[in-house]
């Protein structure tokens, strides 16, 4: 769906709707459940116009997921969906919307979007059990002309989103960033960094509850037209985003290096089966992308792009290293620093390193920093989050290293580095050779405290019909062996039917890290999948 040409024929205006409603003083909370679709994105906007605070999430969310977010909150206008499509499945919204409303007391008006047909009857049904007025989002705004979008004026630092982060050890934080700042880093990254201009066509896969959706949305500032893309980037196959891609004419294609791995694992190639000649960059962000993922990117999607690995986060709601388009781009590297970013990598003592792995920091303030956590006194959980590693230096949590060609590798999350013998390794280091192999779809590695140290253990998920037989684990860690070095070697291999990650996609290592110790994981809501943790609970091959 291209958003920019829906607000031209819609001529949506539903700034006067959310006044009228009640959501007029800036600050004012509004909280959605949507699929990537033009709806949200216009409501996105409204609440920008009049300085309320934007926060969303998919509907695949669970209750508690949702309440665990918006609960803390106390939104005053809340939008859903009536149901949504994945894998080809409709699925229907009713109860969950229903608990979810009755369990938050501060809404006073919802919005039913009216996805799949239902709209209509679902806001009936929940205007019989809530105290809120529930109203179809059609409906709502059939009273009002539409008009020209009144910005009104705000300090720079007013807050523009609420983001939450994705981690199991407790509810999630409630990051809030600022409008200023993030329309300021944001036009920085699209124009100077993704070479955005006006006119292009800008896609990335995203749900609406991760920051890559808020980043998207932004591109409307340098005059792009955003693809909106809503479901499985493998339903009916493989081909449906190239599909896309290619009936869109799309310069700009945003994704994970998940779905590129996914991608050369399947044996797939764009670059024979569809006209990708429109097609300039081509974005990978949630984890590291491999060398081998580089490989396929320019072998089998297109020769002539610009690969940019980026790496940032929900914490700052776009990126700390990313694509420089007048530089070369080197396998396995991300290019370098965002322009105006102090990026540094530290040793464990607060010394520069220009070789080695260390802390990723950044040694001045930069203006996409969040105002704060929400309901953080003091901002106490706030300086602990970033400040206390280092003093008055942002410490971002991420285990990284400088190259030969000033760019960047990141290894992965520096709070699931693993410490064999007191030497530190990163789990990407390790995904890198496994990913190699053609037996394993996804993998993912833990450290075990283990008499007295710290042993490497890696579970992998297999291709269908395969098992994992003492020759393959063999085979395995010899090549982990050869491509890394004996250090990165697993003590155990274990296959697994499942991996746990979070909504965004992103593998949990610490969630499963702690299930191994038998620790209580206390946010599950977190993860897409948290039955998968049931599979790493007392395993017999961990006991000795």
């Amino acid at each position: 769906i291209k958003i920019s040409s829906f607000i031209k024929q819609r001529k949506f205006h539903f700034q006067t709707p959310l006044i009228k409603g009640g959501i007029t003083q800036p600050g004012d909370r509004v909280a959605a459940m949507l699929p990537n679709m033009p709806q949200t994105i216009v409501a996105m906007l409204a609440c920008t116009s009049i300085g309320a605070v934007w926060s969303s999430c998919s509907p695949d969310f669970g209750p508690q997921g949702v309440l665990d977010r918006f609960g803390q909150i106390e939104p005053k206008l809340f939008l859903s969906c009536d149901a949504y499509w994945y894998n080809g499945k409709k699925q229907k919204l009713d109860e969950k919307l229903q608990q979810i409303v009755q369990q938050l007391p501060s809404v006073q008006s919802v919005l039913i979007v009216d996805y799949l047909g239902s709209a209509e009857s679902l806001s009936e049904k929940l205007q019989a059990v809530t105290r809120a007025h529930c109203t179809p989002f059609e409906r709502s705004i059939a009273a009002f002309k539409p008009a020209d979008l009144i910005f009104i004026q705000l300090p720079f630092a007013h807050p523009l989103c609420i983001l939450y982060s994705s981690g199991t050890t407790g509810i999630p934080k409630c990051i809030i960033h600022s409008a200023g700042g993030t329309l300021l880093q944001h036009v920085k990254e699209h124009r100077l960094h993704a070479n955005i201009k006006q006119g292009d066509r800008l896609f990335y896969f995203s749900t609406c509850g991760w920051m890559m959706w808020n980043w998207l949305v932004s591109g409307l500032a340098s005059g792009a037209t955003l693809l909106l893309y809503d479901g499985s980037p493998f339903y009916p196959d493989g081909n449906i985003l190239f599909d896309y891609a290619q009936a869109e004419k799309m310069t700009h294609f945003g994704t994970s290096a998940k779905y590129i791995d996914a991608l050369r694992k399947a044996g797939l190639h764009p670059t024979n089966s569809h006209d990708l000649s429109a097609l300039r960059a081509l974005f990978s962000t949630g984890s590291p992308l491999s060398p081998e993922g580089f490989a396929y990117v320019y072998q089998s999607i297109k020769q002539d792009i610009h690969l940019a690995s980026i790496s940032g986060g929900t914490d700052i709601v776009s990126c700390f290293v990313l694509g420089v388009p007048t530089l070369p781009v080197w396998s396995g590297e991300i290019q370098g620093a965002g322009l105006g970013m102090a990026v540094d990598v530290w040793d464990d003592k607060g010394m520069s390193l220009k070789s080695g792995k260390g802390e990723l920091v950044c040694t001045k303030p930069f203006p996409c920093q969040p105002i704060g956590f929400w309901n953080d006194p003091g901002n106490r959980k706030y300086s602990a989050a970033y400040f206390e590693r280092f003093e008055n230096i942002w410490c971002h949590g991420d285990f990284a290293e400088r190259t030969d060609h000033d760019g960047i590798i990141i290894h992965g999350r520096s709070d699931a580095t693993l410490n064999p013998g007191g030497v530190r390794i990163g789990t990407a280091e390790i995904y890198n050779q496994v990913e190699q192999l053609p037996e394993i779809i996804e993998a993912i590695c833990i450290g075990q405290d283990f008499a007295g140290d710290v042993r490497i253990i890696l579970f992998v998920r297999l291709k269908a019909g395969l098992t994992l037989t003492d020759n393959m684990r063999e085979r395995i860690k010899q090549h982990i062996r050869s491509g890394a070095s004996p250090r990165h070697v697993p003590a155990k291999i274990i296959a697994v039917h499942d991996i746990p990650r979070t909504k965004s996609g992103k593998i949990s290592e610490l969630a499963v890290r702690d299930i191994v110790h038998g620790r209580i994981i206390n946010n599950k809501e977190a993860l897409a999948n948290p039955d998968a943790l049931e599979l790493y609970k007392n395993l017999p091959e961990l006991q000795d």
